[in-house]
């Protein structure tokens, strides 16, 4: 059974894509698929319980999914192309289909292990991309063969250990590493008790209180984080910025965090 919060990111996707038939099409696919279901949540007990980690299970799929819609979207307002746009090979909507699909099965090489998850996750991904694709176009086989490929490219390239060339990966590189609030860390920190190595990524993001994502004063997105303490700049400059750096959308990104109530600081 999904949770509330599972259903409330779902209710906030949908919204935002009132406007894309095929994206909506494809993201009631994925959310009524049950097999998905179970793996995501397979995922993140073995993150969670077994390894020791932050969620990676269907909320933070979910949130990602998010955060690259509202990303997308961003750039569109802006007028920035993506790739497939650019390459005048496929259209915005086709783009927007594979961050969906990128950002809904990223973590689920999680099921198996840490080491190499996203290569995994490319695995793991294809029969369900397959199927949910001949679902929402099922006479469009060129759609089929360029949104798979983009979407597993994105995958892949999620953890900012292979090189990525689209606009539309680098935005799920981004898109993943501003799921860091406190609400991905409190399940973790109140089952280990046990200190670990790693231990600073789950501190680090029980910090962070709050990150916007919107339209930018000087670049077409901008992400503004307001953390709790200082701790909080390890996940920031840790993870959210090696991900920005090597991420193609990064001349599209500002970045500002600080603590609450402290002026912010500029990154980007």
């Amino acid at each position: 059974m999904k949770s509330v919060k599972e259903i409330s990111i779902e209710s906030k996707i949908l919204k935002r894509l009132e406007k894309n038939a095929n994206c909506l099409k494809l993201v009631n696919y994925l959310f009524a698929d049950e097999e998905l279901q179970e793996m995501q949540e397979y995922a993140n007990n073995v993150s969670i319980k077994r390894l020791g980690f932050n969620d990676h299970g269907p909320v933070h799929m979910r949130q990602v999914v998010g955060n690259a819609i509202k990303m997308l979207n961003l750039l569109q307002d802006a007028g920035v192309k993506t790739s497939l746009e650019e390459e005048e090979i496929g259209t915005f909507e086709d783009s927007m289909c594979a961050v969906i699909l990128a950002g809904i099965m990223h973590d689920l090489g999680m099921m198996i292990g840490r080491q190499g998850h996203e290569d995994m996750s490319a695995i793991l991904a294809q029969p369900i991309i397959d199927r949910a694709l001949m679902h929402v176009f099922p006479e469009d086989l060129h759609k089929r063969v360029i949104i798979k490929s983009l979407a597993t490219e994105a995958i892949i390239g999620h953890m900012s250990s292979r090189k990525i060339h689209s606009i539309e990966a680098g935005i799920i590189l981004i898109a993943d590493g501003c799921d860091m609030t406190k609400g991905r860390a409190r399940i973790p920190l109140s089952i280990n008790k046990t200190p670990r190595v790693g231990d600073i990524h789950k501190y680090s993001a029980n910090a962070i209180n709050r990150i916007g994502i919107h339209h930018g004063t000087r670049k077409p997105i901008q992400i503004d984080i307001e953390m709790s303490g200082d701790v909080g700049f390890f996940q920031i400059e840790e993870v959210l910025l090696t991900k920005i750096d090597v991420s193609p959308a990064k001349k599209y990104v500002e970045l500002y965090a600080g603590v609450e109530g402290q002026e912010r600081k500029c990154y980007l």
